[in-house]
């Protein structure tokens, strides 16, 4: 099974980016609802959302590697005749791209809304944007409820998977878990 996609089939670095982006974003709203809930003498209060931003960079990293890649490679047929089926499909997948670079945008804004750079993992300066502090209440607020919509957007994708593999009994999810056995272009 190759690097690259297929008319076919997804290869195996397009399914590592998905499940990779997918786990880090389901552990990232679960650590941002756990964050909620800390109070100042929590001895997570700070290290938590260093955390939750650093993994959200990394997270931004990957998106863009599993855009470029996906840019250059081809995309696999939708399985099916259904036209609003394949037309929905593809809305959602459009939907999910950009809810989650804004959702990660707005994570960056509000982490660097002060006007202080953030560091990755201790590793890596991100500077600050100038000429937020007075919106950060509003772009918590936005990062609160993109992350609730690419949640809720997430899941609506993960059922139809379910469907596809349990009703309709097709190779939709199993091309993602595992691909197939032919030669990638």
């Amino acid at each position: 099974m190759g690097a690259r996609n297929t008319f076919n089939s997804y290869g195996w670095v397009a399914r590592a980016f998905h499940w990779l982006v997918a786990l880090g974003v389901i552990g990232m709203f679960a650590l941002g609802l756990w964050m909620r809930g800390l109070d100042y003498y929590d001895p997570w209060y700070q290290p938590a959302p260093d955390l939750h931003i650093s993994i959200g960079f990394v997270l931004l990293g990957f998106m863009v590697c599993r855009l470029l890649w996906k840019s250059i490679n081809p995309k696999p047929v939708h399985i099916g005749t259904n036209a609003i089926e394949n037309t929905l499909a593809s809305m959602a997948h459009f939907g999910l791209y950009a809810l989650l670079l804004a959702l990660m945008i707005s994570g960056y804004l509000y982490a660097t809304a002060e006007g202080r750079p953030t560091d990755i993992f201790g590793v890596v300066q991100i500077p600050a944007l100038p000429g937020v502090k007075s919106l950060k209440g509003t772009i918590g607020w936005v990062h609160e409820y993109l992350a609730y919509a690419v949640i809720g957007l997430a899941s609506l994708h993960a059922l139809a998977a379910l469907k596809h593999h349990f009703v309709d009994k097709d190779e939709t999810l199993s091309r993602m878990v595992r691909g197939t056995d032919e030669t990638s272009i």
